[in-house]
């Protein structure tokens, strides 16, 4: 027999039995949509995690006071020392850490920000103008205060955007205006040009900035900082810039043993590697969701062959007794499965990359990868071959006298 007139055979038997064929293949149809939806969303959420670190600034470093937790430091019931202005300052002598290009103290605090009949509660953040490179933070109209308004404690303020149009109305440009923060007038000076959910894990369009100064004597007083912001001269003395700064707060907290540390510094980058982390592991958990619903598509597969060859067992020997090969019989029943599952494959290609299409929310996108569909048509086939081998051999070693007394 020729490859044509087995591949018309194994067309013909699929054909006779379209709905057993149809459920034979949704197992692989619902594997491989898995994981071809999988896939996208694990590349999505790597360039998501990667616009966020953008939006926190590439070379940024923060360091945030902690509680000391070494053995040392808990022994002797040390308590977290607060972080200071003079902490930044020391920070930001280019003496002591040639390696920063910039520091920015921060403050910040929850407050009622109002303009009319409009209010709403936002994040006042109060820092110097360090603080808009070092937050990736860009004015899209107006301008950014300046270091003699955070020297005057000036009351301006710069707006989110979502800030901007919530309080001031939609298509309503509000520089030059007046808003109060605790029934304390600030002029708006700029809007910050809008981040969305991606530039940050909080939503920085709903901040208003303001300088340190101002912020301090109107809301917060002049205490402790929330956070000292520090940005690296560039990415590649990153780490050295690192040292610098624990250099220089060990020094000023008297700290002698780096586990009893009471700050902390809190990188993008170590902020990216502890998010990949977290989403490599559960991609690997939701592959293996996948691989289970592939594998038992694949014992369907195997199943259904066998039914097939039990039906068709007369048909195999009246086939033999005319000289069918044991070759031809196992090609046709190969074919077969082979045709099932890299159908399914093609099937369920098609309805992930469509349902990757549908709109997520926070602007976060499934990006399809080229390899994988590449991978699991390859996969499909293969659990054709594999699963279907076994029957397509049993079918190919009856005996003809054997199959043909078979009613």
């Amino acid at each position: 027999m020729s490859s044509l007139e087995i591949l018309r055979f194994a067309v013909r038997a699929l054909l006779a039995n379209r709905l057993r064929s149809l459920l034979t293949m949704l197992g692989i149809i619902i594997g491989i949509t898995a994981v071809i939806i999988l896939t996208a969303l694990g590349n999505g959420a790597s360039q998501y995690i990667s616009n966020q670190i953008t939006g926190l600034g590439a070379s940024s470093v923060t360091v945030a006071a902690r509680a000391p937790s070494g053995t040392a430091g808990a022994a002797a019931g040390a308590s977290s020392r607060p972080l200071t202005s003079a902490d930044a300052t020391a920070l930001a002598d280019p003496q002591g850490a040639p390696d920063v290009a910039y520091v920015a103290p921060v403050v910040q605090s929850s407050a009622t920000v109002t303009s009319g009949a409009n209010s709403e509660t936002d994040t006042v953040i109060g820092s110097t103008p360090e603080y808009f490179p070092s937050s990736n933070s860009t004015v899209a109209s107006g301008r950014a205060y300046t270091q003699a308004e955070v020297d005057d404690g000036r009351p301006v303020a710069v707006l989110g955007s979502t800030v901007a149009s919530d309080v001031f109305g939609a298509g309503v440009d509000p520089v030059g205006r007046t808003v109060l923060i605790n029934d304390s007038p600030f002029q708006v000076v700029g809007v910050l040009q809008s981040k969305g959910q991606g530039g940050g894990f909080s939503n920085a369009d709903s901040n208003v900035l303001a300088p340190i100064s101002t912020v301090q004597s109107t809301l917060t007083g002049y205490g402790n900082l929330n956070q000292i912001d520090v940005g690296a001269r560039s990415s590649a003395v990153q780490t050295a810039a690192e040292s610098e700064i624990y250099s220089i707060l060990d020094r000023r907290h008297n700290i002698t043993d780096p586990n009893d540390r009471d700050y902390q510094l809190i990188s993008s980058a170590q902020i990216a590697q502890v998010l990949n982390s977290t989403l490599s592991t559960l991609s690997l958990l939701l592959a293996g969701i996948a691989g289970i619903s592939l594998l038992v598509g694949g014992i369907g597969i195997t199943n259904i062959m066998l039914v097939s060859v039990t039906e068709r067992t007369r048909e195999i020997g009246i086939r033999k007794a005319l000289g069918a090969p044991p070759s031809a019989i196992l090609a046709q029943f190969l074919i077969e499965s082979v045709i099932l599952s890299a159908l399914a494959g093609l099937i369920g290609v098609g309805i992930g990359i469509a349902l990757t299409w549908i709109p997520l929310p926070g602007g976060f996108r499934a990006i399809i990868v080229p390899t994988a569909v590449v991978i699991a048509v390859v996969v499909s086939i293969g659990i054709g071959v594999f699963f279907g081998g076994y029957p397509a051999r049993r079918a190919s070693r009856l005996r003809p006298i054997e199959a043909l007394r078979r009613e």
